[in-house]
């Protein structure tokens, strides 16, 4: 009976040692890199303007003319002799020389900056297979995996290796495809970049074999006005 007690009391030290050991093995491990923050160098895309950031256009040549202005909801400002320009998806630069060509046609040697002073909201599309799929402002530099947990996380139906982000950063539509899955979680989220404002998170059932097709013919016809109006621009530089 000393000998059953002995044994017994043995194996039971023996279970707390190996769940501490377990502890301290868990306690030691290597914790997942945290996905990579927003750096910025020569080579990040010029900011473009949005509907509802504000520009002051100073015309040194004629003062009178300076305005400080909002752009509309169709990517327009108002201006005087000019009327309505287009700014939405155009850099400052690239505002500028336009706006010295229309001038041009009005001012001698029309000279004249073009500054953003306040910037509107800074929104992203979540969509597919997530609990709450909408518009949700970004509430800083935030990365796709952090954008799906705005819309509630992903549903049991959600192909997480394959979430796609549609852009505009760089003046053109551009899609990649985010592994998101728990494997790349591990590891940091290493294709996961810092979200850009209107950019697109779409989260799919299954494997995408046509990227371009099954975004052209499911998601843009599936985005909110602001949006897809947003997206339609490319191309277009009319005024």
């Amino acid at each position: 009976m000393r000998n059953a007690i002995a044994i017994t009391a043995m194996l039971i030290a023996a279970g707390f040692a190996g769940c501490a050991s377990f502890a301290r093995a868990q306690d030691e491990a290597p914790a997942a890199a945290p996905p990579p923050a927003m750096t910025y160098s020569d080579e990040t895309p010029a900011y473009r303007f949005y509907p509802g950031d504000e520009i002051e256009v100073a015309i040194f040549s004629a003062p009178e003319l300076t305005r400080t202005v909002t752009v509309g909801p169709d990517g327009r400002v108002a201006l005087p002799l000019l009327g309505a320009v287009r700014a939405a998806d155009l850099t400052a630069e690239e505002l500028h020389d336009s706006l010295v060509a229309l001038y041009a046609a009005h001012l001698r040697m029309p000279e004249l900056t073009v500054t953003p002073r306040t910037y509107g909201s800074r929104q992203v599309f979540v969509g597919g297979e997530v609990a709450r799929p909408g518009i949700y402002e970004m509430p800083a530099n935030i990365d796709a995996f952090q954008a799906v947990a705005l819309a509630g996380g992903f549903l049991p139906s959600a192909r997480r290796g394959d979430v796609l982000v549609l852009s505009r950063a760089s003046g053109q539509s551009s899609v990649a495809e985010v592994d998101l899955s728990t494997r790349a979680m591990r590891q940091g989220f290493p294709d996961a970049q810092p979200l850009q404002r209107y950019d697109v998170v779409y989260v799919p059932r299954s494997r995408i074999s046509q990227v371009n097709l099954f975004m052209q013919q499911y998601v843009r016809e599936a985005l909110p006005v602001q949006f897809s109006f947003y997206y339609d621009l490319a191309g277009d530089r009319r005024n």
